[in-house]
């Protein structure tokens, strides 16, 4: 029986609600009364119901399906503008004891070097890192209590926040580490990480099983309640996603759709991002045995209805995806990017031919992360590398409630261009620069609030003069 509060996973997400869902979207997919309806609703940034989103998912009507990008692209300028917020992936190890078949990490595979990073090794990635000019890593690291205990994320991440390399700073560490105990993910909390981010995979429990055949990923229970234990440790910004592919992805679309309702009405704050990776070529995994795979129309459609359904969120894509789609999906509701990133134990401060068989997938976008930066710029988006809202505290309630009125748009703005300032003092190339200069000097003026105008100017002579880490 479906319940949003229980805290049994398969009452939260309920397989016969979901089929519901995409019984009742198929139904009514042609149905113009109530598919106006919800955008009337998407467009007061109200959000959508799973039923609603089943519907626009389903539907295949071209007109509708252009009203659907218009309204995410207005929805996304309302909430977040044309910021887009920039990280990297830091992978500390790839041992892992679990059999997850579409992760090249997986415990059966004989070719994977595994690799483990010395304190020592993670000062010389991270000093890498800060030398392209990232404010802000995802953590990354397989499931193993012997190699990878929960004492030595919390040293790494003490680590990784107490090196400064000339201007460079990692001013936030978001974790995406496997489901743990309440314990640990207050010890997490302790540690100052931003989000605690972790993917299902899918939530169709069959097939979650057969694709975690062994190791402690196996329990269905205990990883989709996992973000329960952290809101109860105190961890107050989580991140869910899917692997879309390993399953239906309309099914896991709607089931995410669950997710987020049963963590508002236990929590009262929903997530603080959603990930949409695909499956991607993997050492040892052969993506041709998947039959569920998402076209880029359909992938594109299910971004824009994500910001439709979850206007508040931040929504995350890697360089799983190539350029040109990345460049598509931005404009109809991603916020947050990685860039110049590498998914080797090791990547970033090691040459391409000194690195070994480390890496979790295939990256799709190589391009450096100077180059993203310009490209941005060149498109009048604003790189951000802000971590202002963690640092003064707006997480979890307090986030949210800037977030679903708009107004957290009143300190992003102001923020991303003084951390982009930095970025271009520090580490850009000169035509890089000379773009980013031009849209800072556009987007100040377009600052609504007068007095923060005025500060954000002061902000960015004070950067050019040499001083840091200015923040609203």
């Amino acid at each position: 029986m479906y319940n949003s509060k229980s805290q049994n996973a398969e009452e939260f997400i309920d397989h016969e609600e979901i089929l519901s869902s995409l019984d009742f979207g198929k139904k009514n997919k042609n149905n113009t009364e109530l598919i106006n309806e919800a955008l009337e609703q998407a467009a007061q940034y109200k959000g959508l119901s799973h039923k609603q989103v089943a519907m626009l998912i389903e539907c295949n009507d071209a007109d509708t399906i252009d009203k659907i990008y218009r309204l995410a692209e207005q929805v996304k300028l309302k909430i977040y503008g044309k910021r887009i917020v920039l990280f990297a992936p830091l992978y500390l190890s790839n041992y892992c004891v679990n059999g997850c078949k579409y992760c090249a990490y997986h415990a059966s595979n004989c070719d994977m070097k595994r690799k483990k990073l010395s304190q020592e090794e993670i000062i010389q990635e991270v000093t890498a890192l800060q030398d392209m000019g990232h404010k802000r890593l995802a953590l990354e690291t397989g499931e193993d209590p012997v190699n990878s205990p929960i004492e030595y994320v919390l040293e790494s991440i003490k680590t990784i926040y107490g090196i400064k390399h000339k201007n460079g700073a990692i001013r936030r560490v978001n974790v995406n580490i496997a489901a743990t105990t309440v314990e640990n993910y207050q010890k997490l909390r302790d540690a100052g990480i931003g989000t605690y981010v972790l993917f299902q995979e899918t939530y169709h429990k069959p097939t979650y099983e057969l694709m975690h055949p062994k190791g402690p990923k196996h329990n269905y229970a205990y990883h989709t309640e996992a973000m329960d234990r952290a809101m109860t440790g105190g961890i107050d910004d989580v991140g869910i996603g899917a692997l879309l592919g390993l399953y239906d992805y309309k099914y896991d679309t709607i089931a995410m759709m669950l997710h987020i309702k049963h963590l508002e009405d236990t929590f009262g704050v929903g997530p603080h991002t959603i990930s949409v990776p695909r499956i991607r070529p993997a050492d040892d995994v052969d993506v041709n045995i998947y039959p569920n795979s998402v076209p880029d129309d359909e992938f594109k459609k299910i971004v824009a209805v994500l910001r439709l359904a979850v206007p508040y969120t931040g929504i995350i894509i890697s360089t799983r995806e190539s350029a040109e789609l990345r460049a598509e999906v931005i404009k109809l509701g991603v916020s947050q990017i990685s860039g110049g990133s590498s998914t080797d134990v090791g990547g970033y401060a090691e040459t391409e031919h000194q690195r070994e068989n480390t890496a979790q997938f295939e990256v799709n976008d190589h391009r450096t992360l100077d180059e993203i930066v310009n490209w941005l710029s060149q498109n009048g988006y604003v790189p951000s590398f802000c971590t202002a809202c963690y640092r003064e505290g707006r997480t979890g309630e307090r986030f949210m409630a800037l977030a679903k009125t708009g107004q957290i748009g009143n300190v992003c703005q102001a923020n991303a261009l003084i951390t982009l300032k930095e970025y271009l003092e520090d580490y850009a190339q000169p035509q890089t620069k000379q773009n980013g200069e031009k849209l800072i000097y556009e987007q100040v003026e377009v600052i609504p609030n007068p007095k923060v105008k005025v500060l954000t100017k002061d902000y960015l002579e004070k950067i050019y003069d040499g001083q840091r880490d200015f923040r609203f």
